[in-house]
């Protein structure tokens, strides 16, 4: 196999439509340049809907410049990092492309980071301002006094577009609201050098170990957003550029959500905002409301939309973050009639890598068949598959880590440049995959959640799989701990989470022997627990290292009695 020949290039296609094998040169500027032509193209096309109130383009960016310029007035010049600490709502919107005008990186935080989890965020990246809601600002305040943060940025808890802080602003405090209102549209002028400046520094890995700071320049994050969705629906781009809406549900902090709403300017859609992405009640009333075209989503929310009464529409969904359970992705297309699609890609890759295209051909009939998984490399990504002992490339069909390389791969890990790159540019993604002859690839685990059962390999997606293949299984998580038995092997075990109307009546038993007709002997999970809730991470995921860590200490107690 010789991955230099990039045998996806023949699957570059739309159906009858040939898609680009290479979008180089990529434009050379600024990200918010592409905020700037959604409001010169389309500004009367709203940007924002949320909770009822919507801002358009025009008004956005208006509001984006007023704000720019009132961040260079409280000391924010270029190189320098802005830390938001906010929910999903348009003040983060407003702060992202303000902070990128200011000549600044965002530094995006979960809401649900502990103080410890901020103060490392803000004085790791040496943030000079913080933005939050009112409701945050003593966790804010007790951070700020630990770290080298100057300013800070209060909005109302309601949003500055209904009302003031209602609170006694501290010393180095200011009203989101006030700075819109009192400040000129003139943002400063700041040359920017876009392959070298960052547009953001995001931290990653707060769910397996310390969280590392990503270097995201303006060129990696422009050219990731013309390599997915401008290029895989190029031949369909004018029939809903600037007309179309989609649903953002997933968290804007997390680079997902982030990479979809600077996406979504570029192409003039209406951004659906939902406040609380867990929330998937709302989120399946604005689906069946507004029907909109796009709709972004992690695995665990399709779990629960697959699991609701939701009539057939033509909306195009797709799945990124964690891996998708292909019977999630049936039950989805069986419900609304269409496929649900996937990316892959990583925070350090700005972060898509991967595109599934035979989805989309399949939505838009042009292809008879659709393939799973996380699909091709977008265009100029170099992917290949490694043996992750051996460090050689491993032929088609056989399973082994892959290492990408591109134009929207990270400068490297703050603050040093290259840093969590190999010296040509190749960064190991952790993930296992393998590919086909098509050049189609899937995720088939972490190198971290691969078991060893008496030296034979059990990746833990394949039994996760067959495990959401049972009717009764809401969702589940299958990882490997210690053979009790044979101190220097593991044992498979489940975690799971059924169906309301399966609980208590499904058992260890019937999932044991479920399982058994559809996996090898060894992979078979030895340990079977049933829970009613399951462990997310910030970003939605199932936490798996958690469960693990719980089963783990509750051994060690079982061994020490």
């Amino acid at each position: 196999m010789n991955y230099a020949e990039k045998p996806w290039l023949k699957s570059y296609k739309l159906g009858p439509y040939k898609l680009e094998q290479s979008l180089a040169p990529y434009p050379l500027e600024p990200v918010y340049k592409i905020l700037d032509q959604g409001a010169e193209n389309h500004p009367g096309q709203t940007a924002i809907f949320y909770l009822g109130r919507s801002i358009n383009y025009s008004q956005l960016k208006r509001r984006v410049d007023k704000l720019a310029g009132a961040l260079a007035r409280l000391g924010v010049e270029k190189g320098d990092r802005v830390c938001v600490y906010l929910p999903n709502c348009p003040e983060f919107i407003i702060s992202d492309w303000a902070i990128q005008k200011a000549g600044a990186a965002i530094v995006p935080t979960s809401i649900l980071r502990t103080a410890e989890g901020l103060l490392h965020e803000a004085s790791s990246s040496n943030s000079k301002v913080i933005i939050c809601q009112e409701r945050n600002l003593d966790l804010v305040l007790g951070v700020k006094d630990q770290c080298d943060l100057a300013e800070v940025i209060v909005t109302s808890n309601n949003g500055y577009d209904l009302e003031a802080v209602s609170g006694s602003l501290p010393k180095h405090g200011h009203d989101f609201r006030e700075l819109i209102n009192e400040t000129d549209p003139i943002p400063p002028q700041v040359e920017i050098d876009p392959q070298e400046d960052l547009c953001e520094l995001s931290f990653t890995g707060g769910a397996t170990g310390t969280p590392k700071g990503v270097m995201i320049t303006h060129a990696n994050r422009l050219s990731c957003i013309h390599q997915s969705l401008p290029w895989v629906l190029k031949p369909l781009i004018h029939g809903f550029a600037g007309k179309a809406s989609v649903l953002i549900a997933i968290p804007l902090f997390h680079s997902y959500g982030h990479f979809t709403q600077q996406s979504s300017a570029l192409l003039g859609l209406r951004i659906l905002l939902l406040p609380d992405p867990r929330d998937s009640n709302l989120m399946i009333e604005y689906i069946e409301k507004y029907r909109p075209l796009f709709i972004p989503a992690v695995p665990t929310q399709l779990m629960r939309i697959a699991d609701a009464e939701l009539s057939r529409m033509n909306s195009l969904l797709w799945s990124g973050a964690a891996p998708l359970p292909i019977e999630v992705g049936q039950a989805i297309k069986r419900k609304i009639g269409m496929p649900v699609s996937q990316a892959y890609g990583l925070t350090e890759t700005s972060p898509v890598t991967h595109f599934n295209v035979s989805s989309f051909s399949k939505i838009t009939g042009f292809m008879a068949k659709e393939k799973f998984g996380i699909g091709i490399p977008t265009p100029d990504t170099e992917c290949r598959l490694i043996d992750i002992d051996t460090g050689e490339d491993v032929p088609a069909g056989k399973p082994g880590e892959i290492v990408v390389r591109g134009p929207q791969v990270m400068k490297g890990y703050w603050p040093k440049p290259g840093s969590g790159l190999t010296p040509d540019g190749w960064l190991h993604t952790g993930d296992i995959g393998t590919m086909d002859e098509d050049g189609y690839f899937q995720v088939v685990d972490r190198t971290k959640d691969m078991v060893n059962v008496s030296g034979l390999k059990v990746y833990t997606n394949t039994v996760d799989e067959v495990l959401y293949e049972h009717p009764g299984v809401l969702m589940a998580a299958a990882f490997g701990v210690p053979d009790p038995e044979n101190p220097s092997s593991e044992r498979v075990m489940a975690v799971i989470q059924p169906k309301k109307d399966y609980r208590g009546t499904i058992s260890e038993a019937e999932i044991r022997a479920f399982c058994q007709e559809r996996l090898s002997p060894y992979a078979v999970p030895k340990f079977i627990e049933f829970r009613d809730d399951m462990p997310l991470t910030v970003t939605e995921k199932v936490y798996k290292k958690a469960l693990r860590e719980e089963v783990l200490r509750r051994m060690e107690k079982d061994l020490t009695r």
